[in-house]
């Protein structure tokens, strides 16, 4: 995380960077991609100071990295497949079939897949997409499909590994306030572009704010060695649960001799845990699928390109790179089992561990996404939890009522500041930052606090050789100064894709239970476009449901005869007047009266 992090690295190598320019074929320009407002949701033109050499405020090595995710336009990966690069946070790529062509992986935003599609039209012919992959249940490898499809005009094949609704839900619409805010700092999104602000995120720039919205799989991927042949061309896939992405898939283009690894591998150490939330990964398996890939595809590979970064060619360098991929997961896994059998807890284990000179002198092993940091303690809490083992760990105070201990242990908050910045002046900014912490949430209005405190996150993020931590850090800073922007995205695009059960998992998991315990109803949902008919009970400040077939024995309090665009109208406020009924109406009121809002813009550098 600072220079010395630099040692051993080879800055005269620019194998990557040939890589990266290979097989360029036009670039969009200019390189802004706005909406039908005319808002800018994606501007790649705003990273061209990235040319030159690193300054003081970016470490050298994510200096290198951000100017090889800058490279913007088409590239050819082989005869056949293209790839349009540094229009968002992924890439998507376009096989060409006999028809037409599939669209792998359609970004994150309508505007920007758009965007990537008409540039390659521009450059190889108007040809119209004949099918769609989706790699992995992340939404930078989805959100943009209706910029490539209207599935209401043409109906295309969907491809998807097995479970991919279910996970792309859990991740995007359960925890997706929490998510989303908490992905604002890590992808930097109100910092300003240039070198004392985000420079990137390591897996690629930044994400686009446009349109996003699912499309339902309409070809499961349920096994290992399953075949499909799409417009002609032959795909052939690795089912890979439970590595980058709960629910993810590799695929091979016999054809073509070229592998496409989606997110598994790409140039950079990946995360086993974001620092938005997710599911833990298990890197136990994710190295075990590398392996497999290995065996499986890389004799009859001459090209491997991924959902991020730049493709690699030639045999004998995809089989060292996915080895390098393979040892780097399982290294990390094997050692945080062996020093937490040994009594270590994640944060003293991840002081410890160092990575091999072969793993920590490969560009392609580097922390600029995941750091070894804070995927060491993602594995231990895989196999430990959050409980470190120590009795005081099992019932610590909550941030504010800690704060005011520490503040009056110290003497008060000012004496706790004036400690703070004695570390900070020493040039230990990282128990800085943890003093200072307790001084602002014990006085959120000592200005000189939260003045030292985002110096210390700004010392900490202009160092970190991790993009994401940068942002992190200096996304603390801004707010600090400056308090919160609100956010301007959110996870709505999805609603209209969801089942009715994830509807009613998505309204139950809002329900404020201490409010709602004393509110018992029962609720009948024909659904008159789908044919389907639910029953909801609100008991003891739970909301239960399930599929109802209409013989329960008891009868509901209310039963509505509506559509699933009606029941999401219904949670989006709109007037349930016009909603056939039978029964109380008043029964919906009091149900949407103990549904809580979510809060996108929740404090986190302040109480």
């Amino acid at each position: 995380m600072s220079a010395t992090s630099l040692d051993g690295l080879d800055f005269t190598d620019r194998q990557d960077f040939d890589d990266a320019d290979r097989g360029f074929q036009a670039r969009l320009e200019p390189g802004a991609v706005k909406n039908d407002k005319g808002e800018v949701v994606w501007d790649g033109d705003a990273f061209a100071f990235l040319e030159g050499e690193a300054p003081e405020t970016v470490d050298p090595s994510l200096w290198r990295q951000s100017q090889l995710c800058a490279r913007q336009g088409l590239y050819e990966v082989c005869e056949g497949v293209y790839q349009v690069r540094g229009l968002d946070l992924s890439n998507m790529t376009i096989i060409e079939g006999d028809t037409g062509v599939i669209v792998v992986d359609p970004l994150v935003s309508s505007e920007t897949a758009a965007a990537a599609l008409g540039l390659y039209q521009s450059a190889r012919g108007d040809r119209q997409v004949s099918a769609v992959v989706y790699t992995h249940s992340h939404i930078d490898h989805f959100g943009g499909v209706l910029g490539v499809i209207d599935p209401a005009r043409n109906r295309v094949p969907i491809l998807a590994p097995e479970g991919f609704m279910e996970h792309a839900v859990e991740e995007n619409v359960y925890a997706g306030p929490a998510m989303l805010r908490r992905a604002m700092y890590y992808a930097g999104a109100a910092l300003d572009t240039g070198p004392e602000g985000i420079v990137g995120m390591g897996l690629g720039l930044t994400t686009s704010h446009g349109s996003s919205a699912i499309v339902p799989p309409t070809v499961d991927i349920a096994r290992t060695g399953q075949e499909e042949t799409i417009d002609g061309v032959r795909l052939v896939f690795q089912l890979t649960p439970g590595t980058e992405a709960p629910s993810e898939m590799n695929f091979h283009l016999p054809q073509r001799r070229a592998l496409c690894m989606a997110e598994n591998a790409t140039h950079n150490m990946h995360n086993i845990l974001t620092l938005r939330g997710a599911v833990v990964r298990d890197a136990r398996v994710w190295s075990r699928y590398l392996n497999e890939a290995i065996l499986m595809f890389a004799d009859d590979s001459d090209v491997l390109f991924a959902s991020h970064h730049w493709p690699t060619w030639g045999a004998d360098r995809i089989r060292s790179y996915l080895a390098v991929q393979r040892d780097l997961y399982a290294y990390m896994h094997d050692q945080t089992l062996r020093l937490l059998n040994r009594g270590y807890t994640g944060s003293e284990l991840a002081e410890r561990i160092e990575m091999p000179p072969g793993l920590a002198e490969a560009w392609s092993a580097r922390g600029y996404y995941g750091s070894l940091s804070h995927n060491t303690k993602a594995i231990y809490q895989r196999y430990m939890g959050w409980f470190d083992g120590h009795p005081s760990s099992l019932w610590e105070y909550p941030p504010e009522q800690s704060a005011a201990r520490y503040a009056k242990a110290f003497g008060g908050a000012d004496a706790l500041t004036a400690k703070g910045r004695e570390f900070l002046e020493g040039g230990d900014a990282r128990f800085a930052a943890q003093l200072l912490k307790h001084a602002v949430f014990a006085e959120p209005s000592n200005g000189e606090a939260k003045e030292l405190l985002a110096s210390a996150y700004e010392r900490l993020g202009l160092a970190a050789e991790n993009g994401t931590w940068r942002n992190y850090y200096l996304m603390g800073a801004k707010e600090l100064r400056g308090g919160i922007e609100p956010t301007a995205v959110s996870s709505a695009g999805m609603a209209a894709a969801l089942t009715v059960t994830q509807v009613f998992d998505s309204v139950a998991i809002r329900v404020d239970g201490p409010k709602a315990a004393s509110e018992p109803m029962v609720v009948d949902w024909v659904f008159t476009d789908i044919g389907e008919r639910y029953r909801t009970e609100l008991s003891n400040g739970v909301l239960i449901h399930w599929h109802s077939t209409g013989d329960e024995g008891t009868e509901p309090d209310l039963t509505l005869r509506l559509t699933k665009a009606e029941l999401l109208g219904l949670l989006e406020g709109e007037n349930a007047e016009a909603i056939e009924h039978d029964g109380d109406p008043a029964v919906l009121g009091r149900l949407l009266a103990v549904l809580d809002e979510p809060d996108l813009n929740f404090a986190i550098v302040t109480p």
